[in-house]
């Protein structure tokens, strides 16, 4: 095994490993790709704290962090590093992300034991674009001094219901009934003590199914909650739409900006995002709940104009999938408050990991699929419950599957441009096949969202908070 740097390689390690795997005399191959190796041969690293200090862990890609085994077996309320306290660790090292080498970080180390049954590994390096290829004999010699255990848990173990959406009001029962004392025998609804539909939002779903509904049907609706009057005068005014003129009133900002479709259709969004309140946890370096939203519904908007017009789907509820499709999110807050927390912990400490897999772990459902149970609930259209439903599932084919692939292609793409939380996922060419668009097209309409961030940020900031 090469313990060198090949020549065809496009950088260089940091001079901190260079030494470092020199002074071990530690055998290693370099790869500036991961592709070709399976997720339990690749070992992620996470750094953890608490009051004692540091903690350095390592465990297989293809299992899940679980922070109360770790707590059962350290006796350490073990949490995620803070970022601006991990970016100046690292910073000394010339390093972005935690390396899986321990000697490097100096803190004490806990190795998912598991580890050891591989014939080779991938260690995370901390540099993008490089991984070192060790054998066990030499992984063996990296963790010497560092303790062993079983604190992950094997994501096969982990299935959450991505295609049953017959099952969801029975398997949210059932994670319900498990976070209380006794077993609760009441209507879901009542259970879980989800508020009503808000009145302005009940009566412009009745305008989106009238074909007869005008701009003045629309007017009335809105002008009648003045908050969200003037959430739309803003936004018809702010400079993402470039509108001449001042815009003066809610019919100016429909008829000469917007437009009817979507007017309605983001009036619905700015009433439903005020039924529940932003959780005060979240996941830290987690894009904001809002400005994430934002940023999807813009790029399903552009993408859902690259669609052939004869089989593009409704524009206005593309967005409002767009706007609401993590709304699952504030649901799980809503419902399981005392224990939101400790999820916020776990999507920090397992970064590789879709949070599906973590919510299914800890919850026994997933946020798409309380998202559109409430959809359903809530009598809102069929199309926005099966795009909320269906949004992590790449290859869905079913009904309404338009909706569903644009949301998933907008969150890859915006998370491969560092938005949004969890991996970077590859978009699979038959999303792009079945929606008609060109993957180069998809992402100058990315980059035609990015270029205006700071229009989209004033925009974001007019939603509750």
């Amino acid at each position: 095994m090469n313990a060198a740097v090949s020549n065809e390689s496009p950088a260089e390690l940091s001079a901190s490993i260079r030494k470092l795997l020199d002074d071990l005399g530690l055998a290693y191959r370099l790869h500036t790709e991961r592709s070709g190796f399976a997720a339990l041969r690749r070992v992620q690293a996470v750094l953890l704290e608490d009051a004692i200090g540091l903690m350095l862990v390592l465990f297989p890609q293809d299992h899940l962090l679980d922070l109360a085994r770790l707590t059962e077996l350290t006796g350490r309320q073990l949490v995620a590093v803070k970022p601006e306290r991990l970016a100046r660790l690292l910073g000394k090292h010339e390093l972005s992300s935690a390396p899986a080498l321990p000697p490097l970080t100096g803190s004490p180390c806990l190795y998912e034991q598991r580890l050891l049954e591989q014939p080779r590994l991938l260690l995370e390096t901390g540099q993008p674009g490089f991984w070192l290829e060790v054998e066990n004999d030499a992984f063996r010699r990296l963790v010497d001094r560092c303790s062993a255990g079983s604190f992950s848990v094997a994501l096969q173990q982990i299935r959450p219901n991505l295609d049953r959406p017959d099952d969801d009001r029975a398997e949210i029962t059932q994670a319900v009934q498990s976070f209380t004392a006794r077993r609760i025998q009441q209507r879901l609804e009542q259970t879980i003590e989800i508020p009503p539909l808000p009145h302005t939002a009940q009566r412009i779903i009745k305008l989106r199914v009238m074909p007869e509904a005008t701009v003045d049907d629309i007017t009335g609706v809105v002008e009648t909650d003045p908050a969200l009057a003037a959430q739309v005068i803003s936004w018809a005014a702010s400079p993402y739409y470039a509108a001449p003129g001042k815009i003066r009133s809610v019919e100016d900002a429909i008829v000469r900006v917007l437009g009817f479709d979507l007017v309605i259709n983001l009036a619905l969004g700015l009433a439903l995002g005020k039924t529940l309140s932003l959780p005060k946890d979240h996941p830290q370096q987690a894009t904001p709940y809002w400005h994430q939203a934002i940023y999807t519904a813009a790029v399903i908007e552009g993408l859902t104009r690259l669609i052939p017009r004869e089989r593009r789907p409704e524009p206005g509820l593309s967005y409002l999938s767009g706007l609401l499709h993590n709304f699952g999110y504030l649901v799980l807050a809503h419902v399981f408050p005392p224990h939101f927390s400790l999820l916020c912990r776990h999507l920090e400490v397992n970064p590789h990991l879709h949070h599906s897999l973590v919510e299914h772990h800890l919850l026994g459902i997933t946020r798409e699929q309380i998202g559109a149970w409430l959809m359903r609930y809530w009598g809102m259209p069929v199309e926005l419950a099966n795009a909320l439903r269906f949004q992590a599932d790449p290859n869905y084919q079913g009904k309404d599957f338009a909706y569903a692939n644009l949301v998933c292609l907008a969150v890859r793409l915006l998370r491969n441009r560092g938005i949004g939380e969890g991996p970077q996922e590859p978009i699979p060419p038959g999303l792009f096949e079945r929606l008609e668009i060109r993957p180069d097209k998809a992402e100058e309409a990315v980059t035609r969202v990015l270029n205006a961030e700071a229009a989209l940020r004033a925009l974001a900031r007019q939603f509750p908070h």
